[in-house]
């Protein structure tokens, strides 16, 4: 791949372009956010900010009338339910924002391991075409683990809704919780490198699904204990860090017993200082989760389908190509002078056509880490 100057800086980016180590993967998060922070954090800013403005407005109506009679913030202690939803309601719309953004972060770190220079105008370039894909896809990574996690607890659900005997709701519950957490863990894990592959590959929604199967198969505790490291580094950073200072204002200027304006909007102005602090601490750490994703990705297709020599392999082959000797006339080589750069990008990234099971690459030998 040719950088703007013509000059050939395929793989020349900071991040190695080799199978990774769970080490690397966190690095490589860490470092797209430096190298790119106007194109990484432009983006993060503008998913971040309609997530948790949704969740915001929708957690002052759900409420209701709780919220907008309580001027002060003891209605957060005493509607444990609601609380427990709405908490519930803002991991889900975390969660979708996390997988939004590993998809369009995707290209941001293909080109960065071209060396390429990524402005905030290219990223969205590169996502505006498959952008109501990736937000589907994102909705079926979101939404399937949580029917997984739904499911098992549907018989412990029946039996308080017809008021069984305890003994088969406990039953029910020690049962049905666990299992439901488990499915939907593994669930989620299988399909999270789909966000990624909808917009590099081109996919469908449907062949992205395929995609992070096929990816995470035989791989499934290693992504799992990587994603699992990016969220707790992420949970320590964006509830307690990043938030504390915001959670603070909330604590002097709206935690007292009166209204702020004697009209009862105290609970409105604490809502909205706390909507405030998320939108800034997740801008800053869900990029560092949705690049672990798409690194994950880049890691699997390099272990599992040895992207890394396929790429090396075609880049040498486009310098030898520009070196050739130009045709009679003086042109370029036939079709050297129609390729759009954007389309030579993304061709670079389709799934190869299936190989005979012939062994393992070298990668999924585990000789590496």
């Amino acid at each position: 791949m040719a950088t703007p100057d013509g000059t050939d800086t395929a793989l020349a980016g900071e991040i190695p372009f080799r199978p990774l180590s769970i080490a690397e993967i966190l690095d490589g998060a860490i470092a797209c956010v430096r190298l790119y922070p106007r194109a990484v954090l432009g983006t993060s800013l503008l998913v971040t900010t309609v997530v948790q403005v949704a969740g915001s407005v929708a957690a002052y109506y759900f409420v209701g009338r709780t919220a907008r009679d309580e001027v002060t913030p003891s209605w957060v202690v005493r509607s444990v339910g609601t609380q427990f939803t709405l908490g519930a309601f803002g991991l889900v719309l975390s969660a979708f924002a996390i997988v939004l953004l590993a998809g369009m972060l995707a290209p941001v770190i293909g080109r960065g391991l071209y060396g390429q220079p990524v402005p905030l105008r290219r990223a969205w370039r590169d996502t505006r075409p498959r952008l109501w894909r990736l937000i589907g896809t994102a909705l079926v990574v979101t939404l399937v683990p949580l029917l997984g996690l739904a499911v098992p607890i549907l018989p412990f659900a029946a039996f308080v809704a017809v008021d069984a005997p305890a003994g088969a709701g406990v039953l029910s519950a020690v049962i049905g919780f666990p299992v439901g957490a488990v499915l939907m863990v593994w669930l989620y894990v299988l399909l999270v490198l789909a966000a990624p592959a909808v917009v590099l590959e081109r996919q469908s929604v449907g062949g992205a699904l395929k995609r992070a199967y096929a990816l995470s198969r035989g791989r499934w505790w290693r992504t799992f204990g990587t994603c699992l490291l990016a969220i707790l580094v992420t949970v320590f950073m964006g509830f307690f860090a990043l938030r504390i200072p915001f959670l603070l204002v909330e604590l002097i200027f709206f935690g007292g017993g009166g209204s702020a304006d004697g009209q009862g909007n105290e609970a409105m102005y604490a809502l909205a200082v706390d909507t405030v602090g998320r939108i800034v601490s997740w801008t800053v750490v869900l990029p560092f989760d949705a690049g672990v994703i798409a690194l994950l990705y880049l890691d699997r297709r390099m272990r599992r389908e040895g992207l890394d020599l396929e790429l090396r392999t075609r880049a040498v082959e486009r310098a030898a190509a520009r070196k050739a000797p130009v045709a009679g006339d003086g042109s370029a080589p036939e079709g050297e002078d129609r390729r759009d750069p954007d389309d030579e990008f993304f061709e670079s990234w389709e799934p190869p056509p299936p190989r005979p099971q012939a062994g393992p690459l070298p990668y999924e030998t585990g000789a590496m880490p």
